[in-house]
């Protein structure tokens, strides 16, 4: 047997592999097993050796898993590109992973066209649909072959993944290729993953979230692996959500806490409109939660939230399921894979209680691809690795995040983690999101400067954000609080809800006062 999508197909073919969110019809097991067989064959007769490399630009849709699993039954290295990316960033991505293919739209052609005449890339592309000529139609070559037609022997591809590039250049992490007689042997963290998130073959995971992220789309094709279902939305909408998890009853689920807030920001009438009572397991990561929203959407969705904290390195996971949450506000759990340690700035190990740099232990080691000084970087003399966040860890092991190491705000000599002033802010009424930096004084360095979108982007003055530095002084030291306040209309983020914090430094200590994508409203001094 190939495969364990090969094995689903045989015992259930008729069962719902992936849910489009407007499909009438789901693609099946059985649908999805040829196609990703006529894949692989495909990318085999375009020459592409064992361990060569495939790049993939487009929206969410369906066809995105036959790709994947195609190229992973070809031998191959795939890499998802983020359709956020300008230009020059997909032209670097590409480059640097040495894809000599690329698979886009129609919707998407023209950003694929520029990268290509202005990078000097000369690989191959293909589009998706059966516009255009047969020798560049996805859908024409693929006819060209009987999905029933054994394949190679190839060892099993797998994802490439980038990072979200927020605080400079994505890095690029390529795994090792699986021997073709290991095909059925789990990856050393996917048991984790299994029993931490209660995944089972009867698990219907909805996806709201941009599919080339690398938490969508390992957590979509492992739930394929395992033999559930899939429910893939095009683009976030709240509403649509609600009702895409009652339509479908969906068991499991992945957020980012700015579609949580989106979400408890509907009426109320329209929260209550909808059954939700098959979830078990709503996710969340990629970004800071306020432990308020997290609270909320707990007393909302029921005793079912729950939140990790990892990375596209996998070198340790975190879990905190709602009961905890509730007791340990701010924290985002114990370790379910790996084991973490909280080091000094001599490299010394921490006690519970004192900030650190966060390390973990007892996973395989990793790689940047491409990048020995940044790999080195990852890890300190005891072969511990991080993601590069501080935090603590309390007295029974419940891990607490502060920021990036390069969020850090140093002032007058006093460490200021932006974090513990994020979400503080982010429960004042007013405040719909906030990120706080440091930016350049002439006596302590640095001083701590709150950007804020409002719920009502109208009431922005120099009194409301006055009101503002005045909530921090009540309840944290003064030493911590924002000596500004900037009022913006929106902030700059990808679509799983990680801010381009390195945005907002980069402009800020180049003197200007706000972010070109962002419209200043109002600021206090």
């Amino acid at each position: 047997m190939l495969d364990n999508l090969e094995r689903w197909s045989l015992e259930n073919p008729a069962k719902p592999a992936v849910w489009e969110e407007d499909a009438s019809t789901p693609v099946t097991y059985a649908d999805l097993h040829r196609r990703s067989a006529q894949v692989a064959q495909w990318l085999v007769s375009l020459g592409l050796p064992a361990g060569g490399s495939i790049a993939m630009l487009m929206e969410n849709r369906a066809e995105f898993y036959a790709l994947c699993w195609g190229a992973r039954r070809a031998g191959l290295y795939y890499t998802t590109i983020s359709t956020q990316l300008k230009p020059a960033e997909i032209a670097y991505v590409m480059t640097d992973c040495g894809a000599t293919l690329l698979v886009t739209t129609p919707k998407l052609a023209a950003l694929a066209r520029e990268v290509v005449a202005g990078s000097g890339w000369a690989g191959r592309v293909f589009m998706l649909d059966d516009e255009g000529p047969a020798e560049t139609s996805v859908s024409a070559q693929l006819a060209r072959f009987d999905p029933a037609t054994p394949l190679a022997q190839r060892p099993v591809g797998r994802e490439f993944l980038y990072s979200s590039g927020t605080s400079g250049k994505p890095k690029g992490i390529r795994r090792p290729m699986i021997a073709f007689e290991d095909r059925f042997k789990e990856a050393y963290d996917f048991a984790a993953w299994r029993d931490t998130y209660r995944v089972t073959r009867d698990s219907i995971y909805l996806s709201p979230a941009p599919l080339y992220h690398a938490a969508p789309k390992r957590f979509t094709n492992r739930m394929i692996e395992i033999g559930g279902t899939v429910v893939v939305m095009k683009r976030f909408d709240p509403e649509k959500a609600l009702a895409l998890v009652e339509r479908h009853k969906a068991t499991h689920s992945q957020w980012v806490p700015t579609m949580m807030i989106r979400m408890l920001a509907l009426p109320e009438a329209v929260r209550c409109r909808y059954d939700l009572s098959s979830m078990r397991m709503f996710i969340h990561a990629a970004a800071p939660c306020p432990p308020d929203v997290k609270r909320r959407c707990i007393e909302w969705w029921g005793p079912v939230v729950t939140e990790y904290y990892g990375g596209s390195e996998s070198i340790g996971l975190t879990a905190l399921y709602s009961d905890e949450a509730l007791q340990r506000p701010g924290s985002v759990g114990r370790p379910v894979l790996g084991t973490v340690h909280i080091v000094g700035a001599g490299g010394e190990a921490l006690p519970a209680g004192q900030q650190g740099a966060i390390y973990f232990s007892g996973t395989p080691r990793f790689e940047y691809h491409n990048d020995p000084v940044k790999t080195a970087a990852a890890y300190d003399a005891q072969g511990h690795a991080t993601y590069g966040d501080i935090g603590h860890v309390d007295a029974d092991g419940y891990l607490y995040i502060s920021g990036r190491r390069t969020d850090l705000i140093l002032s007058g000599g006093v460490n200021i983690y932006p974090q513990e002033i994020e979400n503080l802010l982010a429960g004042h009424a007013d405040v719909r999101d906030v990120a706080v930096i440091g930016v350049p004084h002439a006596e302590f360095g640095e001083e701590v400067k709150a950007v804020i979108e409002l719920n009502d982007p109208q009431a922005a003055s120099d009194e409301l954000a006055q009101a503002l530095m005045a909530f921090c002084r009540e309840h944290i030291a003064h030493l911590k609080c924002p000596r500004s306040v900037d009022f913006v209309a929106q902030f700059p983020r990808q679509e799983n809800g990680k801010l381009y914090k390195r945005v907002l430094m980069e402009r800020y200590a180049q003197g200007i006062q706000a972010p070109a994508s962002c419209a200043l409203n109002a600021s206090a001094t």
